[in-house]
């Protein structure tokens, strides 16, 4: 009975054993085919370097959130004038128009025009009424509560009339005539002259004399007359006029070790502050010292321009 059983069950022609050897190969071939094809198939290669960047970045950035603001406040206003507003008290935006105007005769409603505060207007009247005057378009810099971007906008369009300073006598005094031989300006070298050189060239006084000085210190001197004209306040129309007056020497200037120089010794200056500073950094502190100044161009926050601006003053030894 079973060998009947077992005979009607498992006994196969030669066509049935054929077809069954092809469908045992057919799902040995599926089950062993993943293992098959890694070996036949080339594992594609990937470049780390950009992930590498992406990690640095974001470990700056996140090293940066807690100390931004206090590096911000501290050395990215080097040059803010002393009557700088708030930043709350620029929140508001005036509307605002230019035109020609004389501030010693400009009425409040001229001011408010040119897109000033009234409390601002306020105290250049009160100024006025105290006997005080204008006499050269840059001397509305003065004007407590002045935004520096309102007087860079408002000193093209300054058209002051001769004023004469007042003196406490009435009478007139005759005093003897002498003969006058106008001043003659000489060349002034942007690396070596001091605040009185400066001061002899038309359109500087004392304070942007200072500012001139402190910027090329603050740089390790010029490389190029053209940056004379960065200098914070100092109004385009002046640095053209001044700008044949001035002459670049063979100083050298002053430069930072990118392989040894620390955060603190880099963000002071005025082409790399603290985030640039602290990229330079961590990226050393990642991929070691540096083989050539150009290797700077990998972090991603060195611009082209940022590079081009700032290299002169870097060194890898």
């Amino acid at each position: 009975m079973w060998r009947d059983f077992i005979k009607d069950y498992f006994s196969f022609s030669a066509k049935e054993r054929k077809g069954i050897i092809l469908i045992v190969s057919i799902i040995l071939l599926i089950l062993f085919f993943p293992l098959l094809f890694s070996y036949f198939s080339k594992k594609p290669s990937y470049s780390h370097e950009q992930f590498d960047k992406e990690i640095a970045m974001l470990k700056i950035l996140h090293n940066d959130s807690a100390q931004r603001k206090a590096f911000s406040s501290k050395y990215d206003n080097e040059y803010v004038n002393d009557y700088s507003l708030s930043p709350g008290k620029r929140s508001a935006s005036i509307p605002s128009e230019v035109f020609d105007f004389d501030p010693n005769t400009a009425t409040p409603g001229d001011w408010r025009r040119l897109g000033i505060r009234d409390k601002t207007i306020k105290t250049i009247q009160n100024f006025i009424s105290k006997g005080g005057k204008f006499y050269k378009p840059e001397d509305i810099s003065k004007i407590w509560g002045l935004a520096p971007a309102d007087v860079q906008r408002l000193v093209p369009y300054v058209k002051i009339k001769v004023v004469g300073k007042e003196y406490a006598s009435a009478e007139k005094k005759e005093f003897p005539k002498t003969s006058y031989s106008p001043k003659v300006v000489s060349q002034v070298d942007i690396n070596l002259a001091d605040t009185s050189a400066y001061i002899s060239l038309p359109g500087i006084g004392s304070k942007l004399s200072q500012r001139i000085i402190s910027f090329r210190d603050k740089l390790g001197g010029f490389y190029s007359i053209e940056q004379v004209g960065e200098t914070y306040l100092l109004p385009d129309s002046t640095f053209q006029k001044i700008k044949h007056y001035l002459s670049l020497g063979n100083s050298p200037v002053r430069k930072l070790n990118i392989n040894t120089s620390s955060v603190d010794e880099m963000k002071v200056h005025p082409y790399l502050r603290y985030n640039i500073a602290n990229a330079i950094f961590q990226y050393r502190q990642q991929h070691g010292n540096f083989a050539s100044v150009d290797d700077i161009k990998k972090i991603m926050v060195v611009s082209e321009q940022i590079f081009i601006k700032v290299s002169p003053y870097l060194s890898i030894e």
